[in-house]
């Protein structure tokens, strides 16, 4: 039997396949993040599990070589995540390469992602899209990312703990200002939310910080000429404060906060 990996509702419990529906009714073993949480999606739906057992970052490297001998005896085997589809940063990567090492196929059951909601309800959806997993802890590397997404024109898409979400926002107003985001919060669920703006509009919004689940839609960067007006303008401006006796980079971000210019494009302008 295939190792089944299923997706399951990023929120809203009614949204789950009738596919997955019958491979959870039907698998011999349901493995899944937290017990409790897809129990509540059985209930939902009425589901009593043959079995259900425990199956996260911390003990996958355990129920790796078991799992697998259950799936050449030919069980059929479900594995979930606690919302949208198993391994998109969330765990089993090391159950599937195990299992197609072993000759065992793998088939998804594809459904909802909050990764593919939060682009298309953020507006910013274009041809294409990259996905950034969750954003950098530390201000050293939000600062590198935002430096290599300045020239990126696709819109990128991360996850973010509520509790950071601030720090990130006014991390990336403060190297694009302009940048367009959206900030969506318990996406499907009651008190779904959706806030869009600049990057420096929502710093200043949510800088008090938010509740629930947040996934960002960070929009493409804006194609300026280094050369044009506006940015030959701003270059004077660091220029001119550097001169006064202003530390260079001090000057760039103030120029930057203030103009909308990217901050590392006024950087590589003005060594």
């Amino acid at each position: 039997m295939p190792l089944a990996v299923c997706a399951t509702p990023i929120g809203n419990l009614d949204d789950v396949t009738l596919r997955v529906l019958h491979e959870l009714r039907e698998a011999d073993l349901v493995l899944c993040e937290d017990t409790r949480h897809t129990r509540r999606l059985l209930d939902r739906h009425a589901i009593r599990a043959r079995a259900l057992r425990s199956h996260h970052r911390h003990n996958e490297a355990g129920r790796v070589g078991e799992v697998v001998a259950r799936l050449l005896a030919g069980e059929q085997v479900a594995l979930v995540s606690d919302a949208g589809i198993p391994l998109v940063n969330d765990p089993g990567a090391r159950l599937v390469s195990a299992a197609l090492e072993a000759g065992v196929p793998v088939t998804v059951l594809p459904g909802p992602s909050a990764v593919e909601a939060a682009l298309v309800v953020s507006g910013l959806a274009g041809d294409g899209y990259r996905f950034l997993g969750w954003l950098p802890r530390k201000q050293g590397e939000r600062d590198a990312l935002w430096d290599e997404l300045s020239t990126v024109a696709t819109p990128c898409v991360a996850f973010e703990s509520p509790q950071r979400l601030a720090a990130s926002l006014a991390s990336l107003a403060a190297a694009d200002p302009a940048r367009p985001v959206a900030v969506c919060r318990e996406l499907t669920k009651v008190h779904e939310e959706v806030v869009r703006g600049t990057a420096a509009e929502l710093a200043a919004r949510l800088g008090a910080g938010v509740r629930g689940e947040v996934t960002v839609v960070i929009g493409g960067a804006t194609a300026r000429g280094e050369g044009d007006e506006a940015t030959a303008t701003a270059v004077a401006a660091v220029a001119e404060l550097v001169g006064a006796g202003a530390a260079h980079r001090t000057a760039v971000d103030v120029v930057a906060r203030l103009t909308g210019a990217p901050r590392n494009t006024l950087y590589r302008s003005t060594l």
